[in-house]
């Protein structure tokens, strides 16, 4: 059976239908890594988004209930060059074409994804409709002109846990840390409790006294959407700066500049792929890590509120990681908790975050 993405600029590409034969509008959006798929459907960062592989071959080693990230899929569609229907790996537990299959998400392939990153890099992430149920093309341009797109979506409010419960609560923590859950991956928790840390973890629509208490330090987990359109949650953030230790990563870095009075901006095409180069500027290294984001911090509004760029990307130059020091401040951009990988930044979770928990600067 065939399947079409339709974009929003008239662009379309015809293939073949894999997953759940319905219709779904998103965002289109693609994702370099050339492993992970099952951690990329299951990243809440990923909500409404349609996203394409650039590696070729999808699906080769199947899925499990080992490694997602959360309990469900959360991408509007998923597309490749080409998706395996029989996966062969010690540790699969099925197919990936079941699996978009029971969480009710399109897929679509046999195009050629090279054309399209191209023309998404050129044109930017834009407005997409994939379809494998045969929705005629009338009714799909009306449903991606009603689609209202990312900017100015607060998805993260929607995607949080609904109630505060506790991860990992060792005898003798190395630290006690709240997690605040925008669309955290469990990688996150998992790293922390694997450091001996106590985690909890928050909604995101709580308040800051319920986020501070009794801990050292709070932590703002990655998740979807634009983060200057949570201007209630900006406000509870800015009252646990400069009160605890704060921490972010992803939508947390861009929250916690919010908070400190910089201003967050939509990226081109963004940053989406386990092979992002990052340079700390404190050391000189450069960590290959993973990332998952449309919008980044704006460098110049940041220095001006007292915030110091810690790590740059080295694509673009965006910022990747700032500490604002008087304020108790400590974020990246990227992913340490990566998952499937690359590791590279893997220590700032088990390592640097502990230690700045517990008032140390590393």
């Amino acid at each position: 059976m065939g399947g079409i993405l339709l974009l929003e600029d008239g662009r379309r590409f015809v293939g073949d239908a894999f997953g759940a034969t319905t219709t779904r509008v998103g965002e289109a959006v693609f994702n370099t890594a050339m492993t992970g798929y099952q951690e990329v459907l299951t990243d809440p960062s990923y909500a409404e988004q349609v996203v394409t592989m650039t590696y070729p071959h999808i699906g080769n080693y199947g899925v499990n209930t080992a490694d997602p990230e959360s309990e469900r899929v959360h991408v509007a569609g998923f597309i490749a060059r080409r998706f395996t229907r029989a996966p062969s790996s010690w540790r699969s537990e099925g197919g990936l074409g079941q699996y978009l299959q029971r969480h009710g998400v399109p897929g679509l392939h046999g195009i050629d994804t090279r054309a399209l990153v191209r023309h998404l890099r050129t044109r930017g992430a834009m407005k997409c409709v994939v379809s494998t149920d045969g929705t005629p093309v009338e009714k799909l341009e009306k449903q991606l002109a009603e689609w209202p797109g990312m900017e100015g979506r607060d998805l993260a409010t929607e995607l949080t846990c609904k109630d505060s419960y506790v991860y990992a609560a060792p005898d003798k923590p190395t630290a006690r840390i709240a997690v605040v859950d925008g669309g955290a991956k469990q990688n996150i928790l998992r790293l922390l409790a694997e450091a001996g840390a106590h985690v909890v973890v928050h909604p995101i629509t709580a308040d800051a006294d319920t986020w501070m208490k009794d801990v050292d330090a709070v932590l703002f987990s990655n998740g979807p959407g634009d983060p200057a359109s949570l201007t209630s949650v900006v406000e509870q953030v800015k009252r646990v700066v400069g009160t605890k230790p704060a921490m972010g990563i992803c939508l947390g870095h861009q929250l916690l500049g919010l908070a400190i009075g910089a201003e967050t901006y939509k990226l081109k095409f963004g940053h989406r792929g386990g092979n992002q180069p990052v340079r700390d500027e404190t050391t000189g290294k450069v960590e290959i890590t993973s990332q998952n984001h449309g919008f980044a911090v704006e460098r110049g509004s940041l220095e001006s509120a007292g915030g110091e760029v810690t790590h740059i990307h080295l694509n673009d130059k965006t910022v990747s990681g700032f500490v604002h020091r008087d304020k108790r401040v400590m974020a990246v951009q990227f992913h340490p908790e990566a998952s499937p990988g690359p590791h590279d930044s893997s220590f700032l979770l088990t390592d640097r975050y502990i230690a700045f928990a517990k008032g140390e600067w590393k």
